[in-house]
């Protein structure tokens, strides 16, 4: 369990130490989605799984979580959705595709340019995220995923900031 690091204000000539145990103990993962649609209010879904390092638990966030989370965007959105998404080796997984091709009738999905994340929205929460729990002494691997759940939920609940995270990539929606 490496702590991120981040700055921190200390003393002039004492280096600020934040003490942490050594051993790994797993890691959290983390999928989104943020949704824009000209005249209404942002949103965002995630999910967040933990990886404890168990025999036969999965490492992170699977097809079949990003399959879920799909489909949960489009039960509580209620209509089509245009997906925008990177080259990650999740979202061109064989299953992923037999997914999108299945359900073409409401979804379309466009892949960014390989390595972009300058012109993904979903980096610019994903650094709130982490900024936010940069100085952050975990005890435990739960007090990591609490940190980012809530983080994430306070996301969730102030649109100006998912429009902050569009307008940081410089794209814009036509109506």
């Amino acid at each position: 369990m490496t702590p991120p690091r981040a700055r921190s204000w200390g003393r002039k000539g004492v280096t600020p130490v934040v003490r942490v145990r050594g051993r790994g103990s797993g890691r959290v993962s983390m999928a989104g989605l943020a949704c824009y649609k000209p005249g209404k209010r942002s949103r965002m879904f995630y999910s967040v799984r933990e990886y404890r390092g168990r025999k036969g638990e999965p490492k992170g966030i699977g097809w079949r979580d990003l399959r879920d989370l799909l489909v949960r965007a489009h039960i509580q959105l209620g209509g089509p959705i245009v997906l925008v998404w990177d080259n990650l080796r999740m979202h061109l997984a064989e299953p992923m595709r037999e997914f999108i091709a299945a359900h073409a009738n409401w979804l379309t999905v466009f892949q960014l340019p390989s390595y972009t994340p300058d012109l993904n929205p979903q980096e610019g929460i994903w650094s709130l995220v982490k900024r936010d729990i940069g100085n952050l002494a975990a005890a435990d691997l739960g007090q990591i995923t609490r940190a980012v759940k809530r983080k994430l939920k306070m996301v969730q609940y102030r649109p100006e900031v998912i429009n902050g995270c569009l307008a940081g990539t410089g794209l814009a929606l036509d109506a």
